[in-house]
């Protein structure tokens, strides 16, 4: 799959979903400053499709943005970024929530987006129980690999993949675009 055009389609502040037409949704999920937004931006090859801020947990929207006119990419706000009040952190959770639990529009496949060097936090494990207890489709991106050493990168993905067994973990370069081709042919496999 060959991504030929990128527009933004709408924001959601809430629990609608549904854009009024029946094309797929694949779901971009994961903390505040794991660079959500530039691993999209390096996906479709534009500099600022997806805003990205130097202020971390500052998209308060489930934004879409329409692909080949064929199926959505939804980003949603970083969980878990500690300056935002407990009472803006909750709402981001309970839409968050809301999207892979209740809403009527199902994603085709959820990518959690994770720093590689980090690895899996807490929250991120909380996110993959509630994805795994619903029965999504998910995948693992492991952004910002380029950061890390050869050897320190692959011990990094085999504690990942530990962690994860049944998840596929993609290591991923927004600043490279390291694993954009795989990352391409997974979305196009779930649409």
């Amino acid at each position: 799959m060959k991504i030929l055009k990128a527009e933004f389609a709408k924001g959601v502040i809430g629990d609608d979903y549904s854009l009024g037409n029946n094309l797929p949704q694949i779901a971009f999920f994961g903390r505040s400053n794991v660079g959500k937004s530039s691993v999209i931006n390096s996906l479709v090859d534009r500099k600022n499709l997806v805003k990205v801020s130097k202020i971390p947990g500052k998209t308060l929207k489930a934004n879409f943005f329409r692909i080949n006119y064929s199926f959505y990419l939804v980003d949603f706000p970083g969980y878990g970024y500690a300056k935002h009040s407990m009472k803006d952190r909750n709402k981001m959770i309970k839409r968050i929530f809301w999207y892979v639990k209740h809403s009527n529009v199902r994603p085709k496949a959820v990518f959690l987006i994770i720093d590689a060097k980090v690895g899996l936090t807490v929250l991120d494990r909380e996110m993959i129980k509630i994805l795994e207890e619903n029965k999504h489709q998910i995948v693992i991106i492991a952004n910002k690999i380029d950061k890390l050493g050869k050897t320190i990168a692959e011990k990094q993905l085999l504690t990942i993949q530990k962690e994860a067994p049944c998840i596929f973990v993609l290591p991923y370069s927004a600043k490279t675009k390291e694993g954009k081709d795989e990352l391409t042919q997974k979305i196009a496999s779930f649409v």
